[in-house]
């Protein structure tokens, strides 16, 4: 069975639905040795030291069912030709007849073939004041039309798939769950690493962190709001906050001065991915007060590594979490702030929990699960 994967994202996105996609693809490889993965991806403008070519390319050197089919266009034109004119480019006129497409980011293309689409949250109809408005405007348009023409769906988490039933009435039946995964990477770590991640970064003896896109859907205002009511009860402690700038991230910095925590709260811009489990490791606990998750990646790599864990009880995080986290209302700063308190003060169950909750998702039952989802395409064509 010939599967061509849009691996766009793959290629442009660091984290988020990037990382998703690599991992994904890889575990579908491994689950399938029978299956060929066609990665088809927009390649204009990739510069030499991309390091997600990199990734695909030892992709395809490690599995022999997997081939690189790199499209000579740039994201933003392959989307306007696509999606916005939707002129009727068909994918396999551009990489050859396939049996399944399968769109893992929001979108799927012009194809005859059978379909799998990936949905991984609807930030957009949900928390609209939460999203970008260009991004709010292209995805309303945009991802109706890729529901109506998808032959299967597939959902991050059992509260996205409630979210497509409720908003776009589509029916259970067309929906499969398939549960992300967590890297192997992430994991408790002997300190003699943490002592060399530490230093290199300047991190504090004590604190909180957060990692994730600075934006309003994360809620770092009331996070911060939270953080100046601990601090007559843990001078020492400090917040740590790591992330890509989203959109409005200007009244983040405001809050900061708001409530008088400068001297206290560190913002790196960026870590690298081999520094990520270090990081998780050496915080007394993780801090993650988001509005609305499709799924919740840095929940679950903070479980794995045994850090305690503070979120919110919406959306999908009480699935990722289950009962290893403590679970606040990211509408309230005191619930949060009462929640980091807990962690703090009996941390030792928490960090027991963590790892034993992260290990219910592995990319290699994620892998399986997808292929069989395949193999469920190819009877529909059988069938027909």
């Amino acid at each position: 069975m010939r599967i061509g994967v849009d691996f766009t994202a793959g290629i442009w996105q660091g984290a988020g639905i990037g990382r998703y996609t690599r991992e994904l693809v890889r575990a579908a490889a491994q689950a399938g040795p029978d299956l060929t993965f066609h990665l088809f991806y927009a390649a204009g403008g990739i510069g030499p030291d991309n390091p997600f070519i990199h990734y695909a390319q030892e992709l395809a050197a490690t599995y022999p069912n997997v081939t690189l089919r790199p499209l000579p266009i740039s994201p933003r034109l392959l989307t306007i030709i696509w999606q916005r004119l939707r002129l009727p480019l068909r994918i396999e006129w551009l990489i050859g007849p396939m049996d399944v497409v399968h769109a893992p980011d929001f979108v799927l293309p012009p194809t005859r073939s059978r379909t799998l689409l990936t949905i991984h949250d609807l930030t957009f109809l949900v928390e609209p004041g939460c999203a970008d408005p260009s991004l709010r405007r292209y995805l309303s348009e945009a991802v109706p039309r890729s529901l109506r023409r998808a032959d299967l769906i597939v959902v991050d988490s059992q509260s996205t798939a409630n979210d497509l039933g409720r908003l776009y009435g589509i029916p259970s039946r067309r929906v499969r769950l398939l549960y992300p995964a967590v890297d192997a990477r992430f994991r408790p770590l002997p300190s003699d690493e943490l002592a060399t991640v530490r230093t290199r970064l300047a991190l504090p003896d004590r604190f909180l962190l957060f990692v994730g896109t600075l934006e309003p859907r994360k809620n770092l205002v009331r996070l911060l709001h939270a953080f100046s009511l601990l601090q007559s009860d843990y001078p020492d402690l400090q917040l740590v906050i790591t992330g890509r700038r989203g959109w409005l991230y200007d009244e983040i910095f405001t809050a900061v001065t708001q409530y008088q925590v400068t001297d206290r709260v560190c913002f790196l811009d960026f870590v690298a991915d081999n520094d990520l489990p270090a990081l998780y490791n050496l915080a007394e606990a993780f801090v993650y007060p988001s509005l609305y998750e499709g799924f919740g990646f840095p929940v679950l790599e903070a479980l794995a590594c045994g850090t305690p864990v503070v979120t919110t009880k919406v959306a999908s995080l009480p699935e990722v979490a289950g009962s290893a986290a403590i679970m606040v209302d990211p509408l309230d700063s005191e619930d949060i702030a009462a929640g980091i308190r807990v962690a703090l003060s009996n941390p030792l169950p928490l960090r027991a929990a963590g790892p034993l909750q992260a290990g219910k998702f592995r990319w290699e039952q994620t892998g399986q699960h997808l292929v069989a989802i395949y193999r469920e395409l190819a009877a529909m064509i059988a069938a027909t």
